[in-house]
């Protein structure tokens, strides 16, 4: 099924179109710290953002977190970062999918600005359901940065609409050493706004 969602994204997105913004479908997460909104990219990230609705569709976020949280001023790194990470309940190396290619900020033409959400990944084409925020612009996660050091980048593919705040001040929560949240902020919900959008349909 997968394989067939992943055909369908490149072979139909051009039947999402501005008019109805089938081409920019919204998820809303409710979380224990508050409500935020993405905006996902369908035409310019098509097979992220299908696989991203997926999870969403088959509900898997809900009960998940935001377990880790990444502040540029303590991180202990060349090319420090500001995010928040989620994850499905059963982890960020969660393998219930396979990953998918990764789609570079060099192709996507999208960009790690603050709002940004993307995917987490340890290799280029290991992405499976784990994301994260941007709560300010780090041009060091785009393709030729130097956050990962093959340089490929991360696959940005929308931005949170609503709710920024809630994102930041998720990040200024309670962590670890590990920079892990003490305790996590849980995902209640994650719902996908309409329908899913006909490039992303098997």
């Amino acid at each position: 099924m997968r394989t067939m969602i992943m055909a369908a994204a490149l072979a139909l997105s051009a039947c999402a179109t501005t008019a109805n913004g089938a081409d920019r479908p919204r998820v809303v997460f409710e979380t224990d710290a508050g409500r935020m909104v993405v905006e996902l990219e369908l035409e310019r990230a098509p097979l992220t953002v299908c696989n991203f609705l997926s999870y969403v569709t088959d509900g898997d976020y809900a009960g998940g977190s935001f377990f880790r949280t990444v502040v540029s001023a303590t991180n202990d790194n060349p090319n420090p970062i500001d995010v928040i990470q989620a994850a499905t309940p059963r982890g960020s190396d969660d393998d219930l999918r396979p990953p998918i290619p990764l789609e570079r900020t060099r192709d996507t033409g999208l960009s790690h600005t603050a709002g940004t959400i993307s995917m987490a990944r340890d290799g280029p084409d290991t992405a499976t359901s784990s994301f994260f925020i941007v709560t300010r612009d780090t041009p060091s996660l785009d393709f030729g940065g130097r956050r990962n050091p093959d340089g490929q980048g991360f696959a940005a593919f929308g931005r949170v609409v609503e709710g920024l705040d809630v994102a930041r001040r998720i990040q200024m929560s309670p962590a670890d050493a590990e920079e892990q949240l003490t305790p996590p902020v849980m995902i209640r919900t994650a719902t996908l706004v309409g329908e899913v959008p006909p490039g992303c349909r098997p």
